[in-house]
């Protein structure tokens, strides 16, 4: 005799395959869910990864806050000297950024032209307060003289490589020139001539295609700056305090600067993350409540064929509650096989997910995830425990309900009407 309940050894007799038509219903429905808990990990997964993998593209090229003034700072090196002094600021460096117009310097065929922005920067400090000087995907981090960083993507466009001459015209440079026309004066400022000494990738489409990188007395003479600068990058120990350090911070250096946070200066696009995330989740849940259907038809398909061997089960003495909890013990299995299949599968998904997407490009020329539009070369993924317990434990949880209606139905079944016609 088995050990097992009689509810659960008839549910699981109830399961065994067979070439029948409820048999096939089972599998569908089987199928159904473990399609849904897949579909649902790697999505969740996807946008997990995306949004944690944004936030240290951005923490790790960007300030942590951004101190400026609405005139350029001259007196920088003390306000630097007062922001350090914080118990939470990690590192503190001086920027200069602006936009400018680079133009290549082609031995032969025509120049090309581009408007990136230029951030100028202290190589001595600029890595402790970003992944700047560790991004540098050919060359070096040299900023020495003329020397000039540019991102991957300005690069690929532009046909840039390191060690080319490449021109460079500043706001200011412009402004002479139409300052110059004005008194009918029939000159131009020369632009400035640098040399690519490294190109960086920071990891983000945006970044590689917006800066360039040069040092920041360069960048002071572009903006005639002297030795003032437009503002300063501040990196804390724990970016998620950045709130509490700018009213400690503005409550020492005074009403005439502005703070600026790293959240505020992306909320937009981090907004927009979770959003779109949490708008997946309910959208792709729903894939779920189609297979608890699913679950739903096969069970009342199994109360209508099985009718006979309800009634002669309450005939032996079965009651109600043990006809129920057969039937939401076959829920339960096949809600089972379906989530632990279903995890299996996404799982397997997550792994070899760029794996698929290089395929799928080199099979078709077609790009599912394109950098330029989603930022990242690879298709992030973070796979969050409490996500993977809610997704299996919820539906799961459906699945068992969706037995519950037949399981009722069953269970209030009279032996007379069920064995009526036999």
């Amino acid at each position: 005799m088995s050990r097992l309940p009689f509810e659960l050894f008839l549910a699981l007799r109830y399961l065994r395959p067979k070439r029948t038509f409820v048999s096939v219903i089972t599998l569908i429905s089987i199928i159904g869910v473990m399609l849904g808990v897949a579909v649902l990990i790697v999505v969740i997964s996807v946008m997990t990864g995306f949004d944690r993998q944004l936030r240290d593209r951005i923490l790790g090229f960007n300030a942590h806050l951004r101190v400026q003034r609405e005139v350029p700072m001259k007196d920088y090196e003390s306000l630097m000297h007062t922001i350090a002094s914080n118990r939470n600021v990690k590192a503190v460096a001086p920027y200069v950024v602006g936009p400018v117009l680079i133009e290549t310097q082609p031995e032969h065929g025509s120049s090309r032209v581009l408007t990136p922005v230029i951030r100028g920067v202290d190589p001595k400090l600029e890595e402790k307060v970003s992944v700047l000087p560790s991004s540098i995907a050919a060359g070096s981090f040299d900023v020495k003289g003329k020397g000039l960083l540019v991102g991957e993507t300005i690069a690929d466009e532009m046909g840039i490589q390191v060690g080319d001459h490449v021109a460079l015209y500043s706001v200011k440079d412009f402004e002479k020139w139409r300052e110059a026309v004005k008194k009918g004066r029939d000159e131009a400022s020369l632009a400035g001539d640098y040399v690519v000494k490294g190109i960086f990738d920071a990891g983000f489409y945006q970044f590689n295609n917006l800066f360039v990188i040069c040092s920041l007395a360069n960048a002071q003479d572009m903006y005639d700056l002297e030795d003032s600068v437009h503002g300063l990058s501040v990196a804390l120990h724990d970016p998620e305090k950045a709130d509490e350090v700018r009213r400690e911070l503005a409550r020492t250096l005074g009403a005439d600067v502005s703070i600026t946070t790293w959240w505020e200066e992306n909320s937009d696009l981090l907004k927009a993350v979770v959003v779109e995330k949490n708008v997946m989740f309910v959208v792709v849940f729903f894939v779920m409540i189609v297979a608890a259907f699913g679950i739903m038809s096969t069970l009342i398909t199994f109360v209508v064929q099985k009718t006979r061997e309800i009634g002669m089960l309450k005939a032996v003495g079965a009651t109600g509650g043990q006809v129920m909890g057969l039937f939401l013990s076959q829920s339960l299995m096949i809600g089972l096989l379906g989530v632990a299949s279903g995890y299996g599968l996404g799982m397997l998904a997550v792994s070899y997910r760029n794996e698929f997407l290089h395929f799928m490009r080199r099979a078709t020329g077609f790009e599912l995830f394109p950098a330029s539009i989603y930022g990242f070369n690879d298709l992030p993924a973070l796979v969050v425990p409490g996500d993977i317990l809610v997704i299996c434990g919820g539906s799961l949880l459906i699945c068992l309900l969706a037995g519950v209606l037949p399981a009722w139905s069953a269970g209030r079944l009279k032996p007379v009407e069920a064995l009526r016609y036999e």
